[in-house]
Protein backbone atom coordinates (compact mmCIF):
# COMPACT_ATOMS: atom_id res chain seq x y z
CA UNK A 1 0.00 0.00 0.00
CA UNK A 2 1.40 3.41 -0.92
CA UNK A 3 1.84 6.17 1.66
CA UNK A 4 -0.96 8.07 -0.06
CA UNK A 5 -3.21 5.05 0.46
CA UNK A 6 -2.27 4.87 4.14
CA UNK A 7 -2.91 8.61 4.57
CA UNK A 8 -6.32 8.31 2.93
CA UNK A 9 -7.17 5.33 5.13
CA UNK A 10 -6.17 7.26 8.26
CA UNK A 11 -8.41 10.16 7.20
CA UNK A 12 -11.33 7.76 6.67
CA UNK A 13 -10.77 6.12 10.08
CA UNK A 14 -10.68 9.56 11.72
CA UNK A 15 -13.94 10.59 10.06
CA UNK A 16 -15.75 7.39 11.00
CA UNK A 17 -14.40 7.44 14.57
CA UNK A 18 -16.43 10.65 15.16
CA UNK A 19 -19.58 8.55 14.81
CA UNK A 20 -18.98 6.17 17.72
CA UNK A 21 -22.16 5.85 19.78
CA UNK A 22 -24.35 7.67 17.22
CA UNK A 23 -27.84 6.43 16.29
CA UNK A 24 -28.84 6.15 12.63
CA UNK A 25 -31.92 8.14 11.56
CA UNK A 26 -31.96 7.40 7.81
CA UNK A 27 -29.90 5.77 5.05
CA UNK A 28 -30.04 6.71 1.36
CA UNK A 29 -28.25 5.00 -1.54
CA UNK A 30 -27.95 6.70 -4.94
CA UNK A 31 -29.65 4.84 -7.77
CA UNK A 32 -26.28 4.29 -9.49
CA UNK A 33 -24.90 2.82 -6.22
CA UNK A 34 -21.93 5.24 -6.19
CA UNK A 35 -22.90 6.99 -2.95
CA UNK A 36 -24.24 6.03 0.45
CA UNK A 37 -25.56 8.70 2.83
CA UNK A 38 -26.20 7.87 6.49
CA UNK A 39 -28.06 10.52 8.49
CA UNK A 40 -27.55 10.35 12.25
CA UNK A 41 -29.77 11.51 15.12
CA UNK A 42 -27.22 14.20 16.09
CA UNK A 43 -27.53 15.86 12.68
CA UNK A 44 -24.21 14.54 11.36
CA UNK A 45 -24.20 12.92 7.93
CA UNK A 46 -21.77 10.21 6.81
CA UNK A 47 -21.25 10.24 3.04
CA UNK A 48 -19.39 7.34 1.40
CA UNK A 49 -18.65 7.67 -2.33
CA UNK A 50 -16.93 5.30 -4.74
CA UNK A 51 -15.64 6.69 -8.04
CA UNK A 52 -12.70 6.42 -10.39
CA UNK A 53 -9.89 8.97 -10.63
CA UNK A 54 -8.44 10.38 -13.88
CA UNK A 55 -6.29 7.25 -14.35
CA UNK A 56 -9.29 4.95 -13.85
CA UNK A 57 -8.26 3.74 -10.40
CA UNK A 58 -11.08 3.25 -7.89
CA UNK A 59 -11.25 5.88 -5.15
CA UNK A 60 -13.18 5.71 -1.88
CA UNK A 61 -14.20 9.01 -0.32
CA UNK A 62 -15.64 9.23 3.19
CA UNK A 63 -16.84 12.50 4.70
CA UNK A 64 -18.70 13.43 7.85
CA UNK A 65 -20.63 16.68 7.57
CA UNK A 66 -23.28 18.51 9.57
CA UNK A 67 -26.75 18.68 8.10
CA UNK A 68 -28.06 22.14 7.18
CA UNK A 69 -30.22 23.60 9.95
CA UNK A 70 -32.68 25.12 7.48
CA UNK A 71 -34.39 22.67 5.11
CA UNK A 72 -34.62 25.40 2.45
CA UNK A 73 -30.82 25.29 2.06
CA UNK A 74 -30.95 21.79 0.56
CA UNK A 75 -30.01 21.96 -3.10
CA UNK A 76 -30.50 18.34 -4.11
CA UNK A 77 -33.83 16.68 -4.75
CA UNK A 78 -34.15 13.24 -3.21
CA UNK A 79 -36.57 10.69 -4.59
CA UNK A 80 -37.38 7.69 -2.42
CA UNK A 81 -38.77 4.45 -3.74
CA UNK A 82 -40.45 2.52 -0.94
Amino acid sequence: MSSLGVQALRRIVGAVARLKGESVRDVTVRSDLRQLKVELQSGLILVVSAERDAQGKPQLEVDVVESPQDASTRQQIEVRFD
